[in-house]
């Protein structure tokens, strides 16, 4: 049974089909990246799957359970978790306290305090480890680099134990370093998390692609690996162009 199952979803604004009877499978433990060319439906995509646009038509099945009709909150609640290209943290906080509000999920959380403050160990200790954040859990996130915010980001929603993370653009802005680390750790997490990414950087997808899928005007152009989808002349004429040709 796929984790994540799209049958035939579509959204309409107006009289644009933003997507447009879109089939995908994405099995569990499985990092999806999404391409496409702008305008292509990518994030109305995740949009749909998180919750955030309500489908016009068909539907999305998580886990064996039709969601199509639930609300984001509660598709949040059964474990589906969005990184929205701007990063949503507390820039007021530390990395810590931005740790425990994520972990909690409780509205009084602020006044209740922070339980983390001297006992960081067990899954907390393990995640802050993978994204290189143990050094700075008492830095104020709004200090942090842009990758490093990210990457705490990425961290609230594992802390929160997301069985399902939605990524739109991770790398954007990233060093190519910085972005070369993201991947260590998409990588790392492939088989414990389902992972869907909507990214631009073709090296990154590189570094981290299983099964490629391709939208065009909010509809399925191809899919495969990405040694498939970097040869297939349909995507190099919609998407990829250029840059593959020269790749190769």
């Amino acid at each position: 049974m796929a984790h994540l199952e799209l049958k035939n979803l579509s959204v309409h604004f107006g009289g644009l089909r933003a997507v447009n009877n879109l089939d995908l499978s994405v099995a569990q433990g499985e990092l999806r990246c999404l391409l496409g060319p702008n305008g292509a439906g990518k994030s109305t995509t995740l949009d749909l799957i998180c919750g955030k646009t309500a489908a016009t038509s068909g539907q999305i099945l998580f886990e064996g359970r039709d969601i199509t009709s639930l609300s984001e909150h509660r598709r949040a609640r059964l474990g589906i978790g969005r990184k929205f290209q701007t990063p949503s943290v507390f820039k007021e906080l530390t990395v810590l306290e931005n740790m425990e509000i994520a972990r909690s999920q409780n509205p009084g959380i602020l006044t209740s305090g922070f339980v983390f403050r001297t006992h960081i160990r067990g899954r907390l200790k393990e995640i802050l480890e993978l994204v290189e954040l143990m050094d700075h859990v008492h830095t104020k996130a709004g200090n942090l680099s842009h990758g490093q915010t990210q990457w705490l980001e990425i961290a609230m929603l594992l802390i929160q134990e997301a069985k399902l993370i939605l990524m739109d653009e991770p790398t954007a802005g990233m060093t190519i370093q910085e972005t070369r680390r993201t991947g260590e750790i998409f990588n790392s997490l492939k088989g414990h998390h389902t992972m869907i990414v909507v990214e631009h950087d073709m090296t990154f997808v590189r570094q981290i692609a299983e099964t490629v899928t391709v939208m065009e005007l909010g509809a399925l152009l191809a899919q495969g690996s990405i040694k498939e989808i970097e040869s297939d002349p349909k995507v190099r004429a919609a998407y990829l162009g250029n840059e593959v040709a020269d790749h190769a």
